[in-house]
């Protein structure tokens, strides 16, 4: 970093210190990162982006007392670190949050002119790694939303491009994404092909929902037998009910706008299909009996969620990601 660039970054965040920060007179900063999934966990990871904003923290003489990682979209603000991070700034628990990137904090100008006020109510500034802001000046409050719509507007380009490279594969009865429906493989040239053994299974689940006319009946039988999901996990009645929707079981492709017939992607009848559907919106009405859930399902619905949550923490421990703020 040049000696200019770092000496405009010292005076943008100036006014900081026209205040009293803290009961010392230091700056408090919290850090804030995110990733949308797990799998992008590597691309600027978490602890990468806290490092590179643990670095600009040291370089301005900043205390960091919190920081705050998430791993979800930021399409919204519905976000728990997110949330937990604005109600340590209502307490004024901090002075500054830092992050690597605009797009880490908010991707749409609304929620940024939104964030960006609330914050400034509750004396907090921003400060982007990567970015020039500074949203103590009325200069520079204009200069991040300018950043914020334009992150909005290649947002929106992205997704733009993303619809309609999926609609042209789409057309060609080519599957748009990696990962096809139960039932079937991706060919070479993105196309589906018919998995005998997965598609055994989805005409399993499909008979035991007619016969039993319960998604949670039909999930507790296949894990009761061992059968595991695709992803190598236990059956729900929505992962069922997923399963029960789908019309491409009888050739109806319906994928980015495209709504043709596969006669190739057909896995059951027509008849089979539609008794299904008929015991859904039966059920749906209203009109279907539901019978009480037996008790050694319900007694093993019980213990799975309570493994699967014991077994959640001790990964989350393992990964250092425990559902909490961490205080430095």
């Amino acid at each position: 970093m040049t000696a200019d660039k770092l000496e405009k970054i010292r005076r943008d965040v100036e006014n900081l210190h026209r205040r009293e920060l803290s009961g010392k007179g230091q700056v408090i900063a919290a850090i804030y990162a995110r990733v949308s999934s797990p799998k992008q966990m590597h691309n600027y990871s978490l602890d990468e982006q806290v490092r590179i904003c643990r670095e600009r923290c040291e370089l301005m003489g900043w205390k960091v007392r919190y920081i705050f990682k998430d791993v979800i979209t930021a399409e919204n603000t519905d976000r728990p670190m997110f949330k937990k991070m604005m109600e340590k700034a209502r307490q004024r628990k901090f002075d500054v949050l830092v992050f690597w990137r605009l797009d880490r904090l908010c991707r749409s100008l609304i929620d940024a002119i939104r964030i960006e006020k609330e914050l400034r109510e509750c004396g907090v500034a921003l400060h982007s790694v990567t970015e020039q802001i500074d949203t103590t000046t009325p200069v520079g409050r204009f200069n991040f939303r300018n950043l914020a719509s334009a992150a909005e507007l290649e947002r929106e380009l992205i997704k733009e491009r993303t619809r309609m490279g999926m609609y042209a594969m789409a057309l060609q009865h080519k599957w748009p994404n990696k990962k096809p429906p139960l039932g079937y493989r991706l060919k070479d040239d993105g196309r589906l092909e018919v998995d005998e053994t997965e598609a055994k299974l989805v005409r399993r689940i499909f008979e035991l929902y007619i016969e039993t006319k319960s998604m949670p009946q039909v999930a507790f039988i296949l894990n009761k037998e061992g059968i595991k999901t695709r992803e190598r996990g236990e059956w729900t009645a929505p992962s069922v009910k997923k399963v029960l929707c789908n019309e491409i079981y009888v050739g109806k492709f319906k994928v980015a706008g495209v709504d043709d017939y596969v006669e190739e992607y057909r896995i059951i009848e027509d008849e089979l299909f539609e008794k299904a559907r008929e015991i859904r919106l039966r059920f749906k009405s209203g009109e279907g009996k539901r019978e009480p859930m037996p008790e050694e399902r319900k007694k093993g619905t019980i213990d799975r969620i309570f493994e699967e949550y014991f077994a959640y923490l001790n990964e989350l421990e393992e990964e250092d990601m425990l559902p909490d703020v961490q205080i430095i």
